[in-house]
């Protein structure tokens, strides 16, 4: 009698389709119709139609994860390409070239897992993702453009980039236990520069963030630190079902704490109109906590060029 091993033998096909499952595909989008007539200016991006062009895309996701394919998808952002392009020295009006972008955007950029939802509802969360990781690379871009403390040589980048590291700790740990959702908005030379992070603090004191959040949102606050512009942290806490939210502005380097009356305001005006707004229910104001100083003295002298 013949024994057979526990695994019989594949076919070709078969250990190709198998394999293919392993390996993970990324979608790069071109999510809105400027960017899709930018692309269109390209001899060899076949599509005239945005819309046709998204249903054909969302066709391509589903028959992949039909497949049983890993997928994510990400933003294919024209400008971004182009400069990708020139810095490669590649012909943009290439599919080739096109592929080693979407390539460079499954290592480094900002993807979802697509597990079968609508492209509308993707696409709002590729485009937030897109402008969060643009401003933490114009935060960056600001801190990496700061000269050296002229008195003791440091590096005034990553000072800042250490202080922030300890508000932020100092604000999880001032908050307690739970999950906390933060933001912090400065005012850039280019445009707000905003950061969101959520993490979540556990009785014993550990966190569980997101990395690449987190780093995002260190990165914003040490530029608002280091330039002295302003801006200001918001942060809003889930316990045991209750909410509440606490905030500090951002001034010339420092984070203040407001008062309770002073959150509740920021919280229930509208920023268009300037108008009330009412409060939301089961939501409590509380007053933020005394956050530490950044230790270099000099940061709150340090501004950017164009503000001197």
């Amino acid at each position: 009698m013949a024994h057979h091993g526990r695994r019989g033998r594949r076919g070709p096909q078969t250990a190709r389709r198998a394999l293919r499952r392993e390996a993970p595909s990324t979608v790069a989008v071109v999510a809105d119709p400027a960017g899709f007539a930018v692309m269109r200016r390209y001899t060899t991006f076949t599509f005239d139609d945005h819309r046709c062009y998204l249903r054909q895309t969302e066709g391509l996701l589903r028959s992949l994860t039909t497949r049983g394919v890993h997928t994510r998808v990400g933003l294919f952002e024209p400008d971004d390409y182009a400069h990708f392009c020139a810095q490669e020295r590649i012909d943009p009006d290439t599919p080739d070239s096109r592929a080693r972008y979407v390539a460079e955007i499954a290592a480094t950029g900002a993807t979802v897992r697509y597990r079968g939802q609508p492209l509308d509802l993707l696409l709002p969360l590729l485009l937030d993702g897109w402008e969060r990781q643009e401003a933490g690379e114009r935060a960056s871009d600001a801190l990496t453009g700061l000269d050296p403390c002229p008195g003791c040589g440091k590096d005034l980048g990553q000072e800042a980039l250490d202080a922030a590291a300890g508000i932020l700790d100092r604000l999880t740990a001032g908050a307690g236990p739970g999950v906390h959702h933060l933001v912090c908005s400065v005012t850039g030379a280019t445009g707000p520069l905003v950061a969101v992070l959520h993490t979540e603090r556990t009785p014993l004191g550990g966190t569980r963030p997101a990395a690449a959040e987190e780093s995002a949102f260190r990165t914003v606050l040490a530029a608002g630190l280091a330039t002295g512009r302003p801006g200001g942290v918001v942060m809003r806490t889930i316990r045991d079902g209750n909410e509440e939210v606490r905030g500090w502005s951002l001034n010339d380097g420092r984070l203040r704490p407001l008062t309770e009356a002073e959150v509740f305001s920021a919280y229930c005006t509208d920023t268009r109109t300037g108008g009330p707004v009412p409060p939301e229910p089961g939501l409590a104001y509380r007053a933020g906590f005394p956050l530490p100083e950044h230790p270099a003295e000099d940061l709150r002298h340090v501004r950017r060029e164009d503000d001197r």
